[in-house]
């Protein structure tokens, strides 16, 4: 299998390596993981694909490593307006900083923090590092989404 094809849209939960996730988690405490399966979620109270964690409400500290795919904006939205109704969200997403998303939610956004990740991250069970930087985005509460 292509490392193309390995990291194609097609699937959508790739796992986040639970160290980095930890060392994040030391720092917020996070009451909830807005994009996971019952087999990959980070906290207890989490939002699966049936969930649709987009249509719900995201409050208290969120954890999102959302679904890669054509929608990532959407998400990025989500924790842009959710900010705006008081919540913490943290995302782990794609460091693709020429996209529509990024410019709309997160580079001229003043509650928007980027920390962008060094080196290549090994998501889930993949053989190899993601083809692709990343980028851990705080929406901290308040401002504009």
């Amino acid at each position: 299998m292509s490392m193309a094809v390995h990291y194609s849209s097609e699937k959508h939960d790739w796992t986040t390596p639970r160290s980095f996730f930890d060392e994040l988690n030391a720092e917020f405490n996070f009451t909830l993981d807005a994009a996971a399966s019952p087999h990959n979620a980070l906290c207890s109270r989490y939002f699966t694909e049936a969930d649709d964690g987009l249509s719900q409400p995201w409050t208290g500290t969120v954890w999102c490593n959302p679904p890669y795919g054509r929608q990532i904006g959407r998400w990025i939205a989500k924790a842009a307006q959710s900010a705006c109704e008081g919540a913490t969200v943290v995302m782990l997403i794609p460091a693709r900083t020429d996209t529509a998303a990024w410019h709309d939610h997160i580079l001229f956004n003043p509650q928007a923090e980027v920390r962008f990740v060094r080196g290549r991250l090994r998501f889930g069970d993949a053989t190899a590092n993601a083809p692709f930087p990343s980028a851990v985005i705080i929406f901290r509460p308040g401002g504009q989404g």
